[in-house]
């Protein structure tokens, strides 16, 4: 006798307290189609609970935040505390990178695909041990190789600067102009 256990559908109010427990434990932003898939719900359902879950953290006005960071959604501490944050941990962002690892960040993030001897000429100075910073941080990768003489190595920013940037995707990084407008108040 062969007997199936049909699968109760799960109510609004459970799947997002499910969806809600899955982004929080998980390492790093959780994409719609994990959920779905681990769920064994579609997408659109999937979406409506993250939409609900986002108005609940929204309406609470609670320390956390529900974001779409790097292509999927993460739980962080909402952008109004992050001074307070930081003084409670005791770092800075710029202490876990050199001056010169950031401005080779940058240059990797806003010139990507861009090649070390296009960041020199950028910079004004070598950038060998900043780049190799930035790799083992997995902030940067690599990106193929350039077809031009010497065939140089070319390099873009990883999933892991977008979440470590907080970003949804790199149209989320400041303008050059912000800058701009920045230095011309100095």
């Amino acid at each position: 006798m062969n007997l199936e256990i049909e699968k109760q559908p799960r109510s609004i109010a459970e799947l997002v307290s499910v969806v809600e427990a899955l982004i929080f434990v998980a390492d790093e932003p959780v994409p719609v189609k994990i959920l779905a898939d681990v769920l064994e719900e579609d997408r659109e359902t999937i979406e409506s609970a993250i939409e609900e879950l986002k108005n609940e953290y929204r309406q609470r006005e609670g320390g956390l935040q529900l974001r779409e960071i790097a292509g999927g959604w993460q739980i962080s501490t909402r952008t109004e505390f992050h001074e307070e944050v930081r003084k409670f941990l005791k770092t800075r962002p710029s202490a876990k990178l050199s001056l010169a690892a950031l401005e080779t960040l940058a240059v990797i993030a806003y010139k990507q695909p861009v090649t070390v001897p296009e960041i020199l000429e950028i910079r004004g100075v070598q950038s060998a041990s900043a780049i190799k910073t930035l790799l083992d941080k997995r902030l940067i990768i690599s990106k193929g190789r350039k077809e031009t003489v010497g065939r140089p190595m070319q390099y873009g920013t990883s999933k892991d600067f977008l979440i470590q940037f907080g970003l949804k995707d790199l149209t989320e990084l400041p303008s050059i102009e912000d800058f701009e407008d920045l230095a011309g108040g100095i």
